[in-house]
């Protein structure tokens, strides 16, 4: 058995992601980005704009690592969801059927400014 692993890596900007979701946008932002679980779980937080980027950035990273194994030629993000454990370590579901045995785990981490996340996605031949 065989196994080709994929990185994809991405940043954004907290303050980029807090204008889009304190606009006029955010809804339909909301809604094309991310599932109702990410939303109900930012919008629980202090400063939901560091978690939406939080989770914007791993499912961008998560998207280039999937484009990265040339299994897929596209992806919507809201077909990714990342969730917290009960210890807050993230999760990654792919919500979209596939013949692909794979498995793809992520860091995020943020600061008052950025979100970062890397992705590796392993798939097993």
């Amino acid at each position: 058995m065989s196994s080709n692993i994929f990185i994809g890596t991405d940043i954004e900007s907290v303050s980029r992601i807090a204008k889009i979701i304190n606009s006029s946008k955010s809804e339909n932002f909301k809604k094309r980005i991310f599932t109702k679980k990410e939303i109900e779980y930012c919008e629980t937080k202090s400063n939901p704009a560091i978690h939406f980027a939080g989770r914007f950035s791993a499912k961008e990273a998560v998207t280039k690592a999937l484009l990265a194994s040339e299994k897929i030629d596209s992806i919507k993000m809201s077909l990714i969801e990342i969730t917290s454990t009960k210890t807050n370590k993230p999760e990654v579901n792919l919500l979209f059927d596939s013949n692909l045995k794979m498995s793809c785990k992520v860091s995020i981490s943020h600061t008052k400014e950025f979100a970062i996340a890397f992705a590796l996605l392993e798939i097993v031949a």
